[in-house]
């Protein structure tokens, strides 16, 4: 199950209705790369269902995520922050060990093991302090 926060389902609302897709096709895929300072990064885009996909949503916003992503992202909740130095969305992500600093990146949770410090996951060096999914 992925929740949307209020914020994030409004501003959710705005960008599929800028959208040239259909209103009623189009969603927001979340999805989960390989790359990223901690080793796994969140990616977005407004995009159709696709055949295998699992389906989210509330008030008519819909979140699509395939096999796959859906491994690193059940439970996630979906925010979107609109603050002056770091507006965009925003994962909370109860599946994973630690984040890097700039927040689309994280190292998923083994069981039963604890992560070392590491400190490129300070956000000092993943080269951005922004949110590069908030231009879905």
């Amino acid at each position: 199950m992925i929740t949307l926060t209020d914020n994030a389902v409004e501003h959710l609302k705005g960008k599929l209705a800028a959208t040239s897709r259909d209103s009623g096709e189009a969603g927001l895929r979340l999805l989960v790369e390989r790359g990223g300072c901690a080793g796994m990064q969140y990616a977005m885009k407004i995009d159709s269902r696709a055949d295998g996909d699992s389906e989210f949503g509330r008030e008519g916003v819909r979140i699509f995520v395939d096999a796959e992503s859906l491994v690193y992202l059940s439970g996630v909740e979906l925010d979107y922050n609109d603050d002056l130095t770091d507006s965009g969305f925003k994962i909370v992500n109860p599946n994973a060990a630690r984040s890097c600093g700039c927040g689309t990146s994280f190292e998923p949770a083994m069981t039963g093991q604890v992560p070392a410090y590491d400190e490129s996951m300070d956000g000092a060096v993943c080269g951005s302090n922004g949110d590069s999914a908030a231009d879905a």
